[in-house]
């Protein structure tokens, strides 16, 4: 669909392999934890919507490496140093995800808000997080003429 010579651009977060920058203060979003929750709430297999997603072991730029676009671009910018979020916005966070959609928890869904909630108090009084989305990874991609 794209015309010869013309371009396209992935753009996403990127956390691992990126220089963590300095915290701010408050305590980083215990993520790991979180995770665990979900798992044990929602199973182990990674859902999406009312299915479930597909393993997926590759990066967008391992696929456009073996089409016309050949090897892309990639182009990293700063992301936001100090963002903080209180304790609901980690949670509302984390129900907004396709993995973790609050129907994906049934009739347990206020048990496991209940106990990330527990957790995000014992790892901050004051309620509130650090949350580093990491830098923003631009991927480009130019077509042939």
């Amino acid at each position: 669909m794209l015309e010869p010579g013309g371009a396209l651009a992935l753009i996403g977060h990127m956390v691992e392999g990126r220089p963590e920058p300095p915290r701010p203060g408050p305590p980083p979003i215990p993520h790991d934890e979180i995770k665990a929750l979900v798992e044990r709430y929602a199973g182990s297999t990674t859902r999406a919507g009312h299915g479930f997603a597909p393993s997926r072991t590759h990066r967008f730029e391992d696929v456009l490496v073996r089409t016309r676009f050949g090897t892309p671009r990639t182009i990293f910018v700063p992301g936001i140093p100090d963002l903080v979020r209180d304790s609901e916005s980690v949670l509302s966070g984390y129900f907004s995800f396709s993995w973790s959609a609050p129907h994906l928890f049934g009739d347990r869904v206020e048990d496991f808000a209940r106990e990330v909630r527990e957790l995000l108090r014992s790892r901050s009084p004051q309620g509130v997080f650090w949350d580093w989305p990491g830098d923003t990874e631009l991927v480009l991609a130019r077509k042939p003429r």
